[in-house]
């Protein structure tokens, strides 16, 4: 019978092998682009490009993501309970207690970001604040502990590096087309190899997106169940997900680039669940995760 511990394993598993699959993509797209140029000279351009620009981004998350977000540092003295809830759970976590922030904003709703246990921030909206029972938002901040002890903040990175780069090493491509540009040798090289190579470079920014989505979802899950084994109560955070599932209002300032951080999505429940529209989701729908919490019930 499936678990909270069987699901935790399958979905680091599951990870595990969609950031294969990132690699993968990544060599085919440098295979494609040096053969058709015969030069590997812009591999080594988009790789230090992209590489520069996202482990820059990654050092200073916590205050890129916050300023993004409108979130202010809460003052233990406005909000004790809070700073008590996030270092009690830090606590039995072992880690050491993040950075507090506060959204104004009425839409419920959490996330966490940081470079490393060490640099962490954990953010809640004031609408969650007010929504949600005391074991409820223990479940919300062990789901965000958990994405900090899981180091998701380095698995989202790494999965931004390789999204990053094939878009680089892809538009570089599409941009040296459009202004005349040959490939080396070109009339020597196979007619349906040299389809078959394009073909990728143009369809792998769309599938390296997908791929990243894909992850995201599955560390989503991998949270869930990690904040309920922290908790030792999966309906506080099942019962959590519903409240936050029932508002329909988005997030004053829901952001593309921060949503998949946030536990549920900024833009609200708008976006369909069902079939494609549920490959560009960044999260699961909550239906599946509280199904996965509560074990069908």
């Amino acid at each position: 019978m499936a678990t909270l511990y069987t699901h935790q394993s399958e979905n680091i598993a599951k990870t595990w092998v969609l950031l294969g699959v990132f690699v993968g993509i990544v060599i085919g797209v440098g295979w494609a682009v040096s053969w058709y140029f015969n030069n590997p000279g812009i591999l080594v351009i988009a790789v230090i490009f992209a590489l520069v620009m996202n482990v820059l981004s990654y050092w200073w998350s916590d205050k890129i993501v916050v300023g993004l977000a409108g979130a202010r540092q809460a003052p233990e003295t406005e909000f004790p309970d809070l700073h008590n809830l996030v270092e009690n759970l830090a606590i039995t976590a072992g880690l050491p207690k993040p950075k507090v922030y506060i959204i104004e904003d009425s839409a419920p709703n959490a996330f966490a970001t940081g470079r490393n246990k060490e640099h962490a921030v954990v953010a809640v909206t004031t609408g969650l604040l007010a929504a949600l029972e005391r074991a409820e938002l223990e479940g919300v901040i062990a789901h965000e502990l958990s994405h900090i002890g899981n180091r998701d903040m380095l698995v989202s990175t790494v999965a931004v590096v390789l999204v990053g780069f094939i878009a680089i090493v892809s538009d570089l491509f599409l941009r040296s087309m459009l202004w005349g540009g040959k490939g080396g040798d070109r009339d020597n090289k196979n007619p349906v190899l040299m389809i078959v190579a394009m073909a990728f470079i143009v369809l792998a920014p769309i599938a390296a997106t997908l791929l990243q989505l894909a992850v995201s979802r599955k560390r989503e899950f991998l949270a869930d169940a990690s904040g309920a084994l922290l908790t030792r109560y999966p309906e506080g955070l099942a019962n959590a997900l519903r409240k936050i599932g029932s508002y329909q209002t988005p997030m004053r300032r829901a952001s593309n680039a921060t949503a998949h951080l946030y536990i549920a999505n900024p833009f609200g429940p708008k976006a369909q669940t069902s079939g494609l529209a549920k490959l560009f989701m960044t999260h699961p729908p909550i239906a599946e995760r509280i199904r996965a919490l509560t074990g069908g019930k």
